[in-house]
């Protein structure tokens, strides 16, 4: 899985334009056993004032009613993606939010249309429109759970290859640079360790742990860990590699 995912990185780390980065969405999305991809921002795209992403192969018309219908505000599956930080299957959405009767006839005419079960990874950045990266199949083929874990991974590394993408139609982005030991606790963050785990792996006391983290995530502009490890692996600094050696 891991192998799959980085492959995922490593390709989308040069991508320059949507057409580029849907394409590799859509060949991960079908190694995943996925066919349909769907990478947005939860907004109106026909009226949205600012910069918006959207990359998607959902049949036309489908994608036509749903911007007719302005569903990307309503959309149950974007309403869910709102009160969770971690991916769920579509199938999970009545214990996520309350379906109304409207929401019932979207899944219903998205079944029609060929839509199956799905998978939905948030991305909510503070300051910016909420998102997620969604992979669905075609309806009456079953999600397995075995296809879950690079979803949720890819999902994530996707919506910031977006971010970036569009980001770069400001000028050149800037790559932050984190010292040995801020990239030291970064790894052993993203392997799950608790700050005074990392400040008893390196002879270090646990605030000053909290500091070099806390330094890390604003020089990426991360809110949460998470968030930190995704655009550290995204740019390189730290590997998959280095997360699983131990």
């Amino acid at each position: 899985m891991f192998e799959q995912v980085d492959a995922f990185v490593r390709q989308v780390q040069g991508v320059q334009s949507e057409v580029e980065l849907s394409t590799a969405l859509g060949d991960v999305a079908r190694e995943m056993g996925f066919a349909y991809f769907a990478l947005t921002h939860h907004v109106d795209l026909r009226a949205a004032s600012g910069p918006a992403i959207r990359c998607a192969n959902y049949p036309d018309e489908w994608v036509e009613y749903f911007d007719t219908n302005r569903l990307g505000l309503s959309d149950p599956v974007h309403r869910a993606a709102h009160v969770t930080s971690i991916g769920f299957e579509w199938s999970r959405l009545p214990s996520l939010i309350r379906l109304t009767a409207k929401d019932e006839k979207v899944l219903a005419l998205a079944a029609s249309r060929g839509i199956g079960d799905g998978f939905t990874v948030p991305a909510n950045v503070p300051g910016e429109s909420n998102g997620s990266c969604s992979f669905a199949m075609r309806h009456g083929t079953p999600l397995r759970d075995a296809q879950l874990p690079a979803a949720q991974l890819v999902g994530a590394f996707a919506f910031e290859a977006a971010r970036r993408v569009w980001r770069m139609r400001e000028g050149p982005l800037a790559r932050p640079m984190l010292t040995d030991r801020q990239r030291d606790c970064v790894i052993l963050a993203a392997r799950g360790k608790t700050d005074w785990e990392i400040a008893t792996i390196l002879g270090l006391s646990p605030e000053t742990v909290v500091q070099y983290l806390k330094r890390a995530r604003e020089r990426y502009g991360a809110s949460k860990r998470t968030l930190l490890t995704i655009q550290a692996l995204f740019d390189g600094t730290i590997s998959f590699a280095d997360i699983l050696r131990r």
